[in-house]
């Protein structure tokens, strides 16, 4: 079920922090997503063909015309207040083959799984299963993370390689993508290819619940060392997250790919749930800033270019912080109240 949510018309100076953005940066990751559009509906939009011609070279203040000329800000009401986390893309190590040092398969898309919802919808049916096999009984629900750890797939050539670690592999499913350094030198990046359709649950939110780590203490760092504590006991609370994600193999992208079908722009690029907003719109989102102090505040305009299903909701987003160690620790601490100002075409 929707939720109710309304949009209320606002000028440009009424949102703070706006003056000061960079729009050059926003502009070249919204370029992306015209790109895109142009490719799949041809002359669609005179806003995406305009910003085609401007080409990526603008400066900021002609970008900030652009948007001011082609939209109008729209404030989001609803009644779950404004929510941003942060995710981004991981570095492993891996192998072609099993060895000792790389014992975790990652996996392709089964060709016998069926998806029963589109993929940028997943967050809206978050709440039942949309991943089914075909059997002489009929359409039944696909395996489980627990069935797969157990070899459900096994056997079956789907295995992309092998990496070191459960946990960075959980992770990596968690985060959609994952840059691959292969043993003997290469890499390549590795992005969502599909999900077995169970929900996804949050282990963070169980530890919370169990009262095995504080609210107020929990990050990423911290929930990875809890599950490294004890491998057995980390495997165990892993599998209660039944949503499992598939992956495939890509190269020469200038970043992980997301929903909409484009490289992320660190920064610049936003989930959203497509039940309320369109793929390629420009959000300004505001809040407290990643380090946390309200002295350092987060305005900035983004584009949405990817979905998750853990991102539902009307004013509820997820922050593409880029690829590695360190866009990891800002992602793993960006919990924040927001605003939403969507964008939209000018009539």
């Amino acid at each position: 079920m929707s939720e109710p949510v309304a949009l209320r018309p606002v000028p440009f100076s009424a949102l703070k922090g706006w003056a000061g953005d960079d729009h050059g940066s926003a502009f070249r990751a919204f370029l992306q997503s015209c790109r895109q559009s142009c490719r799949t509906v041809p002359q669609s939009d005179a806003g995406a063909a305009d910003a085609l011609a401007l080409g990526a070279a603008i400066d900021g203040e002609t970008a900030r015309a652009f948007f001011e000329t082609h939209f109008e800000p729209q404030r989001v009401i609803a009644e779950t207040p404004g929510f941003v986390t942060g995710y981004y893309e991981p570095e492993l190590r891996g192998s072609r083959t099993r060895k000792s040092r790389f014992p975790v398969p990652v996996y392709g898309r089964p060709d016998d799984l069926i998806s029963s919802v589109p993929e940028s919808e997943r967050a809206r049916f978050n709440d039942r299963v949309t991943g089914f096999r075909s059997t002489p009984r009929g359409d039944v629900p696909y395996c489980t993370r627990a069935e797969i750890h157990a070899g459900a797939l096994a056997g079956r050539g789907l295995e992309l390689l092998y990496v070191e670690d459960a946990v960075e592999l959980f992770y990596m499913q968690v985060q959609g993508s994952g840059l691959v350094h292969i043993e003997g030198g290469g890499r390549f990046r590795l992005v969502y290819a599909g999900k077995n359709g169970h929900p996804y649950t949050s282990i963070a939110r169980l530890l919370i619940e169990g009262n095995e780590l504080a609210a107020d203490e929990i990050d990423m760092d911290t929930v990875k060392a809890w599950l490294r504590a004890d491998t057995i006991r980390g495997a165990e609370l892993m599998r209660k997250n039944e949503s499992y994600v598939f992956f495939r193999e890509v190269e020469d992208l200038e970043g992980p790919l997301g929903a909409e079908g484009v490289p992320l722009t660190p920064g610049r690029s936003l989930a959203l749930d497509t039940a309320y907003h369109a793929l390629g719109t420009p959000v300004f989102v505001s809040g407290i800033g990643p380090e946390g102090p309200e002295a350092l505040r987060f305005r900035r305009l983004m584009i949405a270019q990817d979905v998750g299903s853990a991102i539902a909701g009307p004013q509820r987003g997820d922050i593409f912080f880029g690829t590695g160690e360190a866009a990891g620790s800002i992602a793993g601490r960006t919990r924040h109240t927001a605003e939403f100002h969507i964008l939209l075409p000018k009539r």
